[in-house]
């Protein structure tokens, strides 16, 4: 499967673009059925998508992959 624009992952998990949008961009940290939504369209496990980098320590803090 291709690149997927915004509209379409936000259409298959039922959100708007702008909230992937703002997942994207880190200022929505999604809930938890979003997350678990969004890792089951690209057939990953939630972790591998969602993950904590501190960026002062290298430790992790969120992410959206």
């Amino acid at each position: 499967m291709g690149e997927m624009s915004q509209e379409q992952l936000a259409k298959r998990v039922d959100v708007t673009r702008q909230t992937i949008l703002s997942v994207e961009k880190r200022k929505f940290v999604p809930s938890t059925l979003l997350a678990l939504k969004i890792a089951r369209v690209f057939d990953k496990k939630v972790d591998d998508i969602f993950y904590i980098i501190d960026e002062e320590s290298q430790d992790k803090t969120y992410q959206f992959f």
